[in-house]
C-alpha cells in the first residue's frame, strides 16, 4: 500500500459501489473525489493490528460520504432559492396603493382642504413646502399656515385616541 494510485485502482470499484449504494447521482464526480480522500485518509489512519484494511476502508468512505451527503442536505436545505417563474410573479417591495391613501384620508377627518392638500403632499410625495407651494401656485408662508392647521388639528385628534 505504498502507492497510493495503485490503492486507487484497486479500490475505484468498491468507491463505485458505495456511491451506488447512496444512490449518488448528482455531483457524482465531486462525491467520487470526497470518496478518494476519504481513501487516502484510511490508508494514512488504518492499524493493522486491530483489522482488515478493506473493512476499514469501506466504512471510512462511506462515513466521508455521508457527512458530505448530509453537509450538502443541510446547506440546500437552508438555502432555497426559488425558480425564475416564481421572481416574475412577485411585485417590487414598494407599492403605491390606494390603501395607503385611503388611510391617510382616514386622519383628514376635520381638517380643511388645504391642510388635506398638505398632508397628501408631504407623506404621500414626500414634496417640501416650497414644493406645494410652486405646484399650488400660493406663496410659502401660505402653505405653512396649512402645516401648521393641519399639525394642530392631528395632534389633538390623536390626544383624544
Amino acid at each position: 500500500m505504498d502507492n497510493f494510485e495503485e490503492l486507487v485502482e484497486q479500490y475505484t470499484p468498491m468507491i463505485h459501489r458505495i456511491l451506488q449504494s447512496l444512490s449518488i447521482y448528482r455531483n457524482r464526480e465531486e462525491f467520487y473525489q470526497t470518496a478518494l480522500i476519504g481513501l487516502w485518509e484510511s490508508q494514512k489512519g488504518f492499524d493493522p493490528e486491530k483489522g482488515s484494511f478493506v473493512n476499514y476502508a469501506y466504512t471510512f468512505i462511506k462515513g466521508k460520504v455521508l457527512l458530505e451527503l448530509t453537509k450538502r442536505c443541510r446547506y440546500e436545505a437552508e438555502n432555497v432559492y426559488p425558480q425564475e417563474e416564481y421572481w416574475d410573479m412577485v411585485e417590487g417591495g414598494y407599492s403605491e396603493t390606494p390603501f395607503e391613501t385611503e388611510q391617510l384620508l382616514s386622519y383628514c377627518d376635520g381638517l380643511t382642504e388645504k391642510e388635506t392638500k398638505w398632508v397628501l403632499a408631504a407623506f404621500m410625495e414626500d414634496l417640501s413646502v416650497k414644493e406645494i407651494a410652486a405646484r399650488e401656485k400660493v406663496s410659502v408662508s401660505a402653505v405653512k399656515q396649512w402645516k401648521m392647521g393641519a399639525l394642530r388639528k392631528l395632534r389633538t385628534g390623536l390626544e383624544r385616541v
